[in-house]
């Protein structure tokens, strides 16, 4: 008897953020960087606050690099709606983060301005981190 052809297509799912970062945890640019403590999403919005306060306070010297993106589509039914009829509307876009995952990094500042514009940048995001110093750095 014929079985019915399995079809490549699923309903997508959030998924589940288990584990540590198993990519992205070492410092790759900087000499400075903040790392998750927390698994969460982060939404697009949220690593745009965190980027401009964290310029801001560089006062636009040195470099900054952000090493997460927003590439998962986060779907809402507008409110009083019925169940069935779809998918809903792309909300937002958010990055997946978990523990241990490096989020930015600065370099060319030195250390104490570094240290107060990447606590800035932490404030705005939703994850507990934690600041990094590169181990081969020397303040001058």
């Amino acid at each position: 008897m014929l079985q019915p052809k399995k079809t490549k297509f699923r309903k997508q799912q959030k998924g589940r953020m288990k584990g540590n970062a198993g990519r992205g945890y070492l410092l790759a640019n900087g000499a400075f960087g903040i790392k998750s403590m927390d698994s969460a999403f982060i939404t697009a919005r949220q690593i745009e606050a965190a980027r401009i306060a964290a310029t801001r306070y560089m006062k636009r010297e040195g470099s900054l690099w952000i090493r997460i993106f927003p590439d998962k589509p986060i779907t809402k039914k507008p409110l009083e709606v019925r169940m069935g009829k779809g998918k809903g509307a792309v909300e937002y876009w958010a990055a997946v983060v978990k523990p241990g995952r490096m989020l930015f990094e600065i370099g060319g500042v030195d250390e104490p301005l570094a240290k107060e514009a990447l606590r800035l940048a932490a404030q705005k995001l939703p994850v507990r981190t934690k600041y990094i110093v590169a181990r081969d750095y020397q303040a001058d």
